[in-house]
This record gives C-alpha cells, sequence and structure tokens, in this order.
C-alpha cells in the first residue's frame, strides 16, 4: 500500500504541473479557439528569464519568479498584438495560418533559449524546499505540497478573475462570442492580448516547478505533451477540466510507469497519447467541456 501511495504522490505532484500548463493551454483556447503550440516553449524561455533574475541579478526566488511572471505577461501580450493579430486578421476564419504561427514560435524559442544562455543545463532551486512528510508510510515531499498548493491557489486567481473582476467577465463575453461582446463595447482586441499575457505568465509557474531537474531548452517538451493530453481528457474550454485531467494525467503515467513493465520509464509518453487518441474518438469534447451544437 506504501509502495502505491508513493507513486500516487509522485503522480499527483507531476499532474499538477501538467495542470498548470494546460490551463495556460485552455486559456488561449476559450479566447481564440486555437491551441497554442509554442506553449511549452513560452514557459521553458519565462524560466530562463526567472534563473536570469535569481542568478545573474541575485534576487530572491520568489521575487524572481513574479518578477518572470510580469515579463511574461508583457511577452504574451506583445506576441498577440504583434504576430497573433495581423496573421488571424488576414486570414479570417481559416486558423490554419495561425496554427503556423505558433509552430513558428515554438521552434524560435526553442532555437533562441540556447543562443542567448548555452546548452548547458543549469541549476535551478527547488520553489518549497526539499524536505518531506510521511502520510501512511508513503513520503511525499515539499515540492509536491507545494506544487498542488500553487495549484490551488491558480485555480482560485482565475475564478475571482472571471467571476467577480469585469475584466474577467468581458474575456469570458469575448471567449463565447467576440462579435456580440464588440458590439456591446467589450475591447476584444485587448482581452485577446490579455487573455495571451495570462497563459504567458501561468506558464511561468509551471516551468519553475519543472525546473529543478535542470534548466535547458528541452525543459518543457515533454510536459507540453501531457498538458495537451489533460486539456484533452477535460475539456479545452474547460479550466476545471484542465486541472482534473492533469492530475489524472500525471497520476496514471506515474502508475501506469511503475507497475506495467512493458511501459516503464522509456514509453511513459505512450499513455498520453492514448489517451488523447481515445478521449478524441468517444467524446472529443472532454469530461467537462461542452459539445458545440451547429446548425446545418
Amino acid at each position: 500500500m506504501s509502495e502505491f501511495l508513493q507513486f500516487f504522490f509522485l503522480g499527483l505532484g507531476r499532474g499538477a504541473i501538467y495542470a498548470t500548463l494546460a490551463i495556460a493551454v485552455v486559456i488561449i483556447f476559450r479566447a481564440t479557439g486555437l491551441l497554442n503550440f509554442a506553449q511549452g516553449q513560452m514557459a521553458m524561455f519565462s524560466t530562463f528569464i526567472v534563473w536570469g533574475f535569481y542568478d545573474g541579478f541575485g534576487l530572491p526566488l520568489w521575487p524572481s519568479v513574479l518578477l518572470g511572471m510580469v515579463v511574461s505577461f508583457l511577452m504574451g501580450a506583445l506576441i498577440e498584438r504583434l504576430l497573433i493579430r495581423p496573421v488571424s486578421d488576414k486570414a479570417g476564419h481559416n486558423p490554419l495560418p495561425v496554427v503556423i504561427v505558433t509552430i513558428g514560435l515554438f521552434l524560435g524559442f526553442q532555437a533562441l533559449a540556447p543562443w542567448l544562455w548555452g546548452e548547458t543545463a543549469k541549476p535551478f532551486p527547488q520553489l518549497f524546499g526539499s524536505g518531506s512528510v510521511e502520510i501512511f508510510g508513503a513520503s511525499i515531499d515539499y515540492q509536491t505540497l507545494g506544487t498542488l498548493a500553487m495549484l490551488a491557489a491558480e485555480v482560485l486567481v482565475l475564478y475571482l478573475l472571471f467571476q467577480r473582476t469585469k475584466v474577467g467577465l468581458a474575456m469570458r463575453g469575448v471567449a463565447s462570442n467576440s462579435e456580440s461582446a464588440a458590439l456591446v463595447g467589450v475591447p476584444v482586441g485587448n482581452m485577446l492580448m490579455i487573455g495571451w499575457g495570462l497563459s504567458a505568465a501561468f506558464g511561468v509557474l509551471a516551468g519553475v516547478a519543472t525546473a529543478d531537474v535542470g534548466l535547458d531548452s528541452t525543459l518543457m517538451l515533454g510536459p507540453l505533451i501531457y498538458a495537451f493530453a489533460a486539456a484533452t481528457l477535460g475539456g479545452f474550454d474547460s479550466p476545471l477540466g484542465a486541472v482534473v485531467g492533469g492530475l489524472i494525467v500525471g497520476v496514471v503515467t506515474e502508475l501506469l510507469a511503475h507497475y506495467v513493465d512493458a511501459i516503464g520509464n522509456d514509453l511513459k509518453l505512450l499513455p498520453a497519447f492514448l489517451l488523447i487518441l481515445v478521449v478524441l474518438l468517444v467524446r472529443p469534447q472532454g469530461l467537462f467541456g461542452k459539445a458545440q451544437v451547429t446548425r446545418v
């Protein structure tokens, strides 16, 4: 039982990271109906910015994280304004050009990070220390507990933003029907910029929670796939679904890798790919997503 709990707790910690990144994916999808394939690499690049504040300027870790989130918010907003919006305006209802732009951003950040900071992996401290507590004979480390608490705080902030603020309500209106929102005076362009900024800022949390394994340009390649699996499972239009999906993906992946010898660590990505395939075939809108009804 203690062995099962040990890997269950490990899966919760990893799942919290996947959920955090999946929320960032969902924010952009809700606003634009598009997947940002550069989400992981944007998070990686932002984590390097946090490392620069921490290691280069000697700032404490958490102020470095907060400053990195501010810079990332501005970066995400500028990307939407300077790259995404011009292409989207010219493409009309065709999403392919914008998808290609996000793939280009993926490649750009992937190449830019080692050019700026080198290819050697950078040591990055654990956000919540290296201790652990014991529960029913299994240990759960402070990093896992802290990551789960950070995810809960993120969900609370998003709930308050979307339910209690005018900006959040305006963003929900744009996500629901941008044309109707524009007719009642909502600045659609500004809301999209804020959405991209928030997505980039929250991606920082996923990056810094992962970077304790060593910070390099490949940091978020694996987590991005798991985040897509989490968003697919929970529903691309549901932040709550991203959280539930991320935790499920994390736990199932770790348990299968440990108990199924055919999977092991070499094929840990396989369950995520199979999950995406099964959900798309059985329930494309995900567990918490809403099926779109179109009139013929």
